[in-house]
C-alpha cells in the first residue's frame, strides 16, 4: 500500500546515510594520517608479540602486521562512532527515518496522494474500534465468498436440468442445447463460477430461467417485504421477550416464573404454519377482523405476519433472558454490591442486566438471521411475495440465478447483522473495549 512512498523515501534514507558515511570515511581517514594511527599499529603489534612469546610460537612479521591494522582500524571506526554519539550524530534505521518522516507535516502533504492507501490503512489500525469493525468486514466479505462458491457448486452439481423442467419432457435435444447455451450453462464449472462471482459483484446476475426478469430488480422489489417484516418481528420480540425473562429472573420459582416460563414453551412449540392457519381460520374467517392474506398497502395485513413469526423469537429471548440473569445474578461481583448497599433495584438494572446482555444480543442476532431466510413458511401462509417464498419456487427448476440472488443476498444482510452484532459486544462489554486497546 505504501510503495509509491517508500521509493522515495529508500532514495532519501540512501542519500542521507550515505553522507554519514561519507562524513564517517573522511574522519576515520584523518585519524589514519596522523600519528594517533601509528601508535594504534605499534600497540597491537606488541600485543601480538607478547601473546606469541608467551606460547612460544613462531612470531611471523606479514601475519603481525596485518592482525595489527585490522585491529587499529577496528579502533578507529570506534573511537569515530564515539565521537558521533557524544556529538547526537547517528546512523539511524530506516525504521527510525520513515517514523520521523511521517511526524512532518510537509512530508504527509507531499506524500498524501501516492500513499492515501497506506494512510488509510494506518488510520484504520490505530483506532481500535475502527480496526475491529474493519477486520469483521473483510471477514464478511470471506464469508460471502464462501456462500456463493458453496451455493453455486450444490446447483451446479445436483441432478435436476433446469433446460428440462422449463421446457417439458417433450422438448428436443436441441431445444435443450439452445437453452443451455442462451444462459451459458454449457459452459464449464469454473466459467460460470466466475461469471457467477462477477455477477454479485457488480450486482447483475442476469435474468432469471422463467419468467426471463431481471433477478436483482425481482430480489429488489421481494426483499424489503421480508426484511420489514422480520423488523417488526424483531422488534415485538425485544419489546416483549426482555421484559418477561426479567421478571421470570427477578421472581425465581414464582407462580410469575412458572406462568411465563410456560407461556414462553408453548411459543417455541408451535410451528408457524399451523399457528398462521388458526389464526387466518380465527381473525380474519370467523371474526372478520384483519385481513387473511398481506397487502403492501394495508398495514393491518402485517399483524398476523409479525406476530406468527415474531412467537418462536419471542419465547426464546425471553428464556435466554431468563437463564442468563440468573447466571449473572449469582457472580461474585454481585454479592460485593450487595454488601456495598446498593439498592436491589440498581443492582440488577445496573450490574446484572447489563452483564447479561451479551448472550441475548447474540441470540437476537441469530434469530433475526433465520427469520430472513426462514420466513418462506409464514410467507406462503399470508400469500407474501417475499424473499423467502421466492427462493422456495425458484429451487424446484432450480433457477440457479434466481436462487444465488436470494441467498447470496439475505447472506450480506444476515453478515450486515453480526458486523452490527460485533459492535454491540464492544459498547456492552467494556471488557471487550479494553482488549480492543490492549491489541
Amino acid at each position: 500500500m505504501g510503495l509509491p512512498v517508500h521509493i522515495v523515501t529508500v532514495v532519501l534514507y540512501k542519500l542521507k546515510n550515505s553522507k554519514l558515511n561519507q562524513l564517517l570515511n573522511e574522519q576515520i581517514t584523518a585519524i589514519k594520517e596522523s600519528e594517533q594511527y601509528e601508535n594504534l599499529i605499534k600497540e597491537y603489534e606488541e600485543q601480538y608479540r607478547s601473546k606469541k612469546e608467551f606460547f612460544q610460537e613462531e612470531i611471523k612479521a606479514s601475519k603481525m602486521k596485518q592482525e595489527a591494522t585490522k585491529l587499529a582500524n577496528e579502533r578507529v571506526k570506534k573511537i569515530v562512532l564515539e565521537e558521533f554519539t557524544m556529538q547526537k550524530i547517528q546512523q539511524m534505521s530506516y525504521r527510525k527515518f520513515f517514523i520521523d518522516c511521517l511526524s512532518s507535516r510537509t512530508f504527509l502533504a507531499i506524500s498524501f496522494i501516492p500513499g492515501i492507501f497506506m494512510y488509510l490503512f494506518l488510520f484504520t489500525y490505530c483506532k481500535p474500534v475502527i480496526r475491529y469493525i474493519f477486520e469483521r468486514l473483510w471477514m464478511t466479505i470471506f464469508v460471502i465468498a464462501l456462500v456463493t462458491v458453496f451455493v453455486f457448486s450444490i446447483l451446479y452439481f445436483s441432478p435436476s436440468d433446469p433446460a428440462a423442467n422449463i421446457l417439458g419432457e417433450s422438448s428436443t435435444a436441441e431445444q435443450r442445447a439452445e437453452f443451455n447455451h442462451q444462459y451459458g450453462l454449457d459452459q464449464p464449472y469454473w466459467v460460470q463460477l466466475w461469471d457467477t462471482v462477477k455477477g454479485i459483484a457488480t450486482f447483475n446476475l442476469g435474468y432469471s430461467y422463467t419468467g426471463n426478469e431481471d433477478v436483482i430488480a425481482s430480489i429488489a422489489n421481494k426483499f424489503p417485504i421480508t426484511l420489514t417484516i422480520a423488523f417488526w418481528s424483531l422488534l415485538m420480540a425485544i419489546i416483549l421477550a426482555i421484559p418477561v425473562g426479567m421478571i421470570s429472573a427477578a421472581k425465581r420459582n414464582s407462580i410469575w416464573d412458572y406462568s411465563l416460563m410456560f407461556i414462553a414453551l408453548i411459543g417455541l412449540s408451535i410451528p408457524n404454519f399451523w399457528q398462521g392457519l388458526l389464526f387466518i381460520l380465527n381473525f380474519s374467517i370467523k371474526w372478520h377482523i384483519l385481513p387473511a392474506t398481506y397487502s403492501p398497502n394495508d398495514w393491518l395485513s402485517m399483524i398476523m405476519p409479525v406476530i406468527v413469526l415474531g412467537t418462536g423469537m419471542t419465547a426464546s429471548i425471553a428464556r435466554m433472558t431468563r437463564s442468563s440473569l440468573l447466571e449473572v445474578i449469582n457472580e461474585d461481583y454481585i454479592v460485593t454490591a450487595k454488601a456495598k448497599g446498593l439498592k436491589p433495584k440498581r443492582i440488577f438494572f445496573n450490574h446484572a442486566l447489563r452483564n447479561a446482555l451479551i448472550p441475548i444480543i447474540t441470540l437476537i442476532g441469530l434469530e433475526f438471521g433465520g427469520m430472513l431466510g426462514g420466513a418462506a413458511v409464514t410467507e406462503k401462509v399470508f400469500n407474501i411475495s417475499g424473499i423467502g417464498s421466492y427462493i422456495v419456487d425458484k429451487q424446484f427448476i432450480p433457477d440457479i440465478p434466481a436462487i444465488l440472488g436470494g441467498v447470496i443476498y439475505v447472506a450480506i444482510t444476515i453478515s450486515i447483522v453480526n458486523l452490527v452484532i460485533d459492535i454491540l459486544y464492544a459498547l456492552v462489554d467494556p471488557r471487550i473495549r479494553s482488549q480492543l486497546k490492549s491489541t
